[in-house]
Formats: C-alpha cells, sequence, structure tokens
C-alpha cells in the first residue's frame, strides 16, 4: 500500500491544563525561532513575524482552511443513526461526516441555522449512488414501457393499476433491476389514469439509461428533503472553516438514535 506524506507543523503546548501537541499547521518553514515574546520563521530566505497581524489562516501569501476532526462514538458496540449537527461557537462551519457503513458527506455551512445561540443543522445525505443499500429504499413495481429517446427525459410506463402518484415525488432518485442500477433523478410525476396515463419522468444523464422493455423500478426518496441521516457504529467529523478571520468554536454534538433493523 501507498503511503503519501505530507509536510506539516506540529506545535506544542506547555500549558498545565494541557501539555501536549495539540495543533497541525499547513505551513512549512525552513526555521522557526521564539525571541521576545515572538514567533519568528524563515521561509526560501525571508523572514516573518506570526500573531502580529488580524489575518487568519495565511501564511507566506498562501491562504489555508482551519480544520477540526472529532469522533462520535458513543456505544460502540451499536449501529446507530446520527440525525444532527450543532455547534456552539462565533459561526457555522462546514462539515464532512463519514461512518463504518455509509460514504462520505457534505453539510455545507449555509445549512446551518442558529437556534438559541447554537448552530445546528440536519445531517443530509447527499449520496446518491448507494443508498438503495439502505432502509430508504421503496419498490414500485414492474413497467409496461419505457421510451430512452431522450435521456433527460426518460418516460416510464406503469400500469394504471399500480399507484405512482403520491408515493414518489420530484427529486427522488429512481433505480431499476433486482440488482439495482441508479437511472437517474425523478423530473416530473404524470398520472391521468382515466387517460391511461401513469408515468414517470426521469433525467438519466446522472444515471443509467433502462432496458426499453418491462423492468422493476425502486425508489430512494430525497437524501436532503427527507434524510435519514448516516448510519454507522462511528461518525468521523470534519469541520472546515475557510475564512480569514477569526472563528471560534467551543463544542461540538449530534443527535443519535439506536438503529433497529
Amino acid at each position: 500500500m501507498a503511503v503519501t506524506l505530507t509536510d506539516y507543523t506540529l506545535t506544542y503546548d506547555s500549558d498545565q491544563r494541557v501539555q501536549g501537541w495539540p495543533s497541525f499547521y499547513s505551513y512549512y518553514p525552513d526555521w522557526m525561532i521564539g525571541m521576545n515574546n515572538y514567533f519568528y520563521t524563515f521561509y526560501r530566505g525571508e523572514l516573518y513575524r506570526h500573531n502580529s497581524n488580524t489575518t487568519r489562516n495565511e501564511f507566506y501569501s498562501i491562504v489555508y482552511n482551519s480544520t477540526v476532526s472529532t469522533v462520535f462514538n458513543t456505544s460502540p458496540l451499536e449501529n446507530k443513526l446520527y440525525k444532527t449537527i450543532a455547534l456552539q461557537g462565533a459561526e457555522a462551519w462546514s462539515a464532512f461526516m463519514q461512518s463504518d457503513i455509509q460514504e462520505s458527506l457534505t453539510i455545507n455551512s449555509t445549512w446551518f441555522e442558529k437556534k438559541e445561540q447554537v448552530w445546528f443543522a440536519f445531517v443530509r445525505n447527499e449520496n446518491k449512488t448507494t443508498d438503495y443499500a439502505l432502509r430508504s429504499v421503496n419498490g414500485i413495481g414492474n413497467s409496461v414501457s419505457i421510451d430512452t429517446s431522450s435521456p433527460a427525459a426518460v418516460e416510464v410506463n406503469f400500469p394504471v393499476s399500480m399507484q405512482v402518484s403520491g408515493i414518489i415525488n420530484i427529486g427522488d432518485i429512481l433505480y431499476y433491476g433486482l440488482t439495482p442500477t441508479m437511472c437517474g433523478e425523478v423530473t416530473s410525476v404524470n398520472v391521468n389514469l382515466q387517460a391511461g396515463v401513469n408515468q414517470l419522468i426521469v433525467d438519466t444523464t446522472s444515471g443509467s439509461l433502462p432496458p426499453t422493455g418491462t423492468e422493476f423500478f425502486l425508489y430512494v426518496k430525497n437524501p436532503v428533503a427527507e434524510s435519514h441521516g448516516i448510519l454507522g457504529h462511528y461518525a468521523v467529523t470534519t469541520l472546515t472553516h475557510g475564512g480569514r478571520t477569526q472563528a471560534e468554536l467551543f463544542a461540538v454534538q449530534s443527535d443519535v438514535m439506536k438503529s433497529f433493523p
């Protein structure tokens, strides 16, 4: 297995409450020294004095992000659903979560809302390719015909005896086959049973064209609007702040419930 080596700067905190190595920095100086209560570094023959201005995360004319990583791992033997994430701090950060069962997902900083001085957001799963393996998948039934002449607007027709309207909505993700293959996002639900119309319009440009004959279809609810959270024994969470201003972060928490298969 290939090992990727990355240069970084590791700092030591001599405070009695810490006495450890708490922080990693992306910048990598040629030499560093502390003198007269200031921290100096040398980089490519030039001298820099740190902590002397209010601009954060910029070193040697390169702007970096601030990142903090933590693990939610209460009751490690139980499978859990991580439903929300809450930040106690000055402003919202972007969050990146990954568990041992589900692929990683990103929670944009704009999704957070401030409630009672806490930045709060639901864990929304944007992954549209493997959600069929979770409990959010639902079966529809066999189609009677499929028109794939327009990949951005594939017409999937079902028998009028099958209920389609009310169980599937625009934005849901359609799959087909006994081994589910992602078809695409539902863009329209056309139902007029008296006229014999019971049809889904699917944009397959981000998925796969289904066969033109009869096929079994399944769907997953819109992963953002009706998120089930992230499933796993633990959740590794990385918070990222990309600004150049001070952004205090005090605590991170998540609402967790036990998963019952």
